[in-house]
C-alpha cells in the first residue's frame, strides 16, 4: 500500500510540535527518583519515578521521563529504592477526642488486674494534687482496656474508685468509647437513683439488689459525660493540634471525624485559616433522634453547620468537608457491654467455672438504636440533602437492618447517589456478604481487631459459641464477596498506628508479646491479600468521602498526596510491616513531615 505524503507531513507536524510542547513545559517543583512507586492505580503498577508540579502529579513513570522535569529550582530526591505511595486515607476516626485524651490521665490501652487499675488512677490524682487541684473537679480517666481487665472476666464497680484517696468524682471512660465507670460521688452528681430509668439506647448497669454500679453503657454515659465541663478554646486547638502531629507521623493525609461537634470544627477551622492543617478534613454530624428531634430537624441542623463549617471542593491546599452524617445503629458486641444487635442471642454459662456449660440467653442485644422506618426516613432526609449515611453498624442484626433500609433507600433518586458506609461490622450473618457489593455499601472496618486478644478471644468467644465466633472480623470474606473494604483505625479505641493494623489485616496474628494466649491466628479465616489492604487505606477509602478522583493515587493530575517509606510493604516479611516508619509525608504537594532518615 502506497504511503500517503500529506498523513506522513501531518504525523510529522504534529510530533514536533508535541515535542516543542513537552520541552517548553515548566520544570517539576519536585521529582522522587530510583524508587518503587506503588501507585494504587487500576492495575496497581509500579513506577520509578514521579514529579510534582504547583501540587499536582505531572509525571509518573521512569527515570528518563522525570529528568526531563527537572530543572534549575526543582527539588530532586533520589529514594535509592525506597518505597514511595499514596498518602493513608483513614476513614473512620476521632481525632478530636484522641488529641483531647492526651491530656488527660491516661490507662494507655493496658490490660490490668483491679489493683493495678487503682494505682494507675491514684497516680493522676496524687499529680494532680500537687497543683491544688479543686475537690468539685471532675477527674476524667481515659483509655481504660475493659475487655482486658485481668484476670479475664474481672469486673469493676462504684467500690473499686471508691477505694481511691480522694473525695473527687471520677468518671472512667473504655477505649471502646460506650462504657463510662463512675465512683460513688459521680453516681450522686449524675442523679442516678434506684428509679432511675435506661435512657433510649443506654443501659444503667445494676446489682443483684437492683442498685446502681456505675456503670454506664451506650446513651446512658450521657447522665454523666454531659456534667464534665466543656474543653476551652485553648484545649480544642491543643487536642487538634496533637491530632494532626500524630496523622502526619503516620501518613495520614485525609481524614473522617466519624462524630463530630461545632467545637471540633471551629478548632481545625482556626488551624485551617493559619495554614496549620495539614490533612483533608472531613466530618460526621451525628444524627440522634433519641432528644426528641426528627428526621428533617436533625438533617436540617446537620446542613446549618454544613453553610458554617464546609469549605467547598477539594483543593491543593488541605480543607474542610462537612457531607457526612454519622448513625449508631448498636453498640458493641463484645463482653461485658454485650449491646452489639445479634440476630441470635448471647450465650450464657448455666454450668460452672470449672464445668462451663453455655448456652443461649435471654439478651439479643438491644433494639436497633434506629427503628427501621426511622432509619428509612432520616435516610430519606439525607438523601435530599446530599449528605451520605456512616453507620455504626456492630452486630449482625444491626449490619441486616441497615442494609434493609439501605435497599429500600436505593429506589429513591437520594438513594442512587449516596454513598453509604456500614462502619465496624464485626459479625455479619454470611448471608449478608454478597448485599454490600449488590447495595454498593463500603464496609470501613478496623484491621487491627482481627487479632487473638481479650476483646476477641476473652470477651467473644465463649459469648458467641464457635460456629459464630469463627466468622468475627471478616475482613477478607467481605472482600472475597465482592465488597469494597475501605479502613478507619477509630483511634482513640485505639492508639493510632496504621501499620500495626495494615499487618493485623494481613496476618490476623497479635504482637509478638502479645502473651501466649493470644498466639496464632484468629479463626481460620485469611488474611487480606497486601495490595486490598493498601487500597482499603487509599483508593477505597478515598472513594467513601468522594475524593478518590483527587487522591487515593499516584496518577497524573491528581493532588500531590503521598508517603515515603523505610521499607517496602512488599517485600519485608509479614510481621515486619508493624515496623515500617513513615519518613516523609506530603499533603498537595508541600511537605508536612519529615523524619531523620530522610534524606
Amino acid at each position: 500500500m502506497a504511503t500517503n505524503p500529506y498523513l506522513k507531513l501531518i504525523v510529522s507536524i504534529a510530533a514536533a510540535t508535541h515535542l516543542a510542547v513537552f520541552a517548553a513545559a515548566p520544570p517539576a517543583d519536585l521529582v522522587y527518583r530510583n524508587g518503587y512507586i506503588y501507585t494504587v492505580d487500576h492495575r496497581d503498577s509500579v513506577q520509578q519515578a514521579l514529579a510534582v508540579r504547583d501540587g499536582r502529579i505531572i509525571y509518573v513513570g521512569n527515570n528518563a521521563g522525570a529528568a526531563r522535569f527537572i530543572g534549575k529550582g526543582t527539588t530532586a530526591i533520589d529514594l535509592h529504592g525506597r518505597m514511595l505511595m499514596p498518602g493513608l486515607v483513614d476513614g473512620h476516626m476521632h481525632p478530636q477526642s484522641g488529641g483531647s485524651r492526651l491530656l488527660n490521665c491516661s490507662l494507655d490501652y493496658q490490660p490490668l488486674t483491679v489493683l493495678q487499675f487503682q494505682a494507675r488512677i491514684q497516680a493522676c490524682i496524687d499529680k494532680d494534687k500537687h497543683k491544688g487541684v479543686d475537690e468539685h473537679r471532675w477527674l476524667l480517666v481515659v483509655n481504660w482496656f475493659q475487655q482486658g481487665m485481668q484476670p479475664d472476666g474481672a469486673g469493676t464497680t462504684s467500690a473499686t474508685l471508691d477505694a481511691l484517696k480522694t473525695s473527687r468524682p471520677v468518671i472512667v471512660r473504655s477505649s471502646f468509647g460506650h462504657s463510662v465507670q463512675l465512683n460513688s460521688r459521680a453516681i450522686a452528681l449524675a442523679g442516678i437513683k434506684r428509679d432511675t430509668l435506661n435512657p433510649s439506647g443506654g443501659i444503667i448497669v445494676r446489682d443483684a439488689s437492683g442498685a446502681a454500679t456505675g456503670l454506664l453503657e451506650d446513651a446512658a454515659q450521657d447522665v454523666a459525660m454531659n456534667l464534665l465541663p466543656a474543653l476551652t478554646e485553648a484545649e480544642n486547638l491543643a487536642a487538634s493540634t496533637h491530632a494532626l502531629d500524630a496523622m502526619r507521623r503516620q501518613g495520614i493525609t485525609s481524614f473522617l471525624d466519624a462524630y463530630t461537634d461545632p467545637a471540633t470544627m471551629s478548632a481545625f477551622a482556626v488551624l485551617q485559616r493559619q495554614g496549620k492543617l495539614t490533612a483533608r478534613a472531613h466530618f460526621a454530624v451525628l444524627i440522634d433522634l433519641d432528644k426528641g428531634g426528627t428526621p428533617f430537624s436533625t438533617v436540617a441542623q446537620l446542613l446549618k453547620q454544613q453553610k458554617q463549617f464546609d469549605q467547598g471542593p477539594t483543593r491543593k491546599a488541605p480543607s474542610m468537608q462537612v457531607r457526612h452524617a454519622k448513625l449508631f445503629m448498636d453498640g458493641v458486641i463484645s463482653a461485658p457491654a454485650f449491646t452489639g444487635a445479634m440476630l441470635e442471642p448471647y450465650l450464657v454459662n448455666q454450668g460452672t467455672a470449672a464445668r462451663p456449660d453455655w448456652r443461649p440467653g435471654p439478651s439479643k442485644g438491644p433494639a436497633g438504636y434506629f427503628s427501621v422506618d426511622a432509619l428509612k426516613a432520616t435516610l430519606t432526609e439525607l438523601g435530599r440533602g446530599g449528605i451520605d449515611a456512616h453507620i455504626h453498624a456492630d452486630g449482625d442484626r444491626a449490619v441486616r437492618e441497615s442494609l434493609d433500609a439501605i435497599e429500600a433507600h436505593r429506589a429513591t433518586p437520594g438513594g442512587k447517589r449516596m454513598r453509604a458506609v456500614l462502619a465496624h461490622d464485626e459479625i455479619v450473618a454470611p448471608a449478608d456478604y454478597p448485599r454490600f457489593a449488590r447495595l454498593d455499601v463500603t464496609p470501613v472496618l478496623s484491621f487491627q481487631w482481627a487479632k487473638p486478644a481479650a476483646d476477641t478471644v476473652g470477651a467473644l468467644k465463649d459469648y458467641l459459641g464457635p460456629a459464630r465466633y469463627d466468622t468475627v472480623e471478616p475482613q477478607a470474606v467481605l472482600l472475597g464477596a465482592g465488597a469494597r473494604v475501605a479502613y478507619g483505625s477509630d483511634w482513640p479505641v485505639d492508639p493510632l498506628d496504621v501499620w500495626f493494623a495494615l499487618k493485623v489485616g494481613v496476618t490476623r496474628t497479635a504482637a509478638p508479646n502479645a502473651g501466649k494466649e493470644y498466639a496464632g491466628r484468629l479463626t481460620s479465616q485469611p488474611g487480606m491479600p497486601r495490595a486490598a489492604a493498601l487500597r482499603a487505606i487509599t483508593m477505597n477509602a478515598a472513594y467513601t468521602l468522594r475524593q478518590e478522583t483527587m487522591t487515593g493515587s499516584l496518577e497524573v493530575g491528581k493532588l500531590a498526596d503521598l508517603v515515603v517509606l523505610d521499607r517496602n510493604f512488599f517485600t519485608i516479611a509479614e510481621e515486619d510491616i508493624t515496623n515500617i516508619k513513615v519518613l516523609q509525608t506530603v499533603v498537595g504537594g508541600k511537605v508536612v513531615y519529615q523524619a531523620k532518615g530522610m534524606h
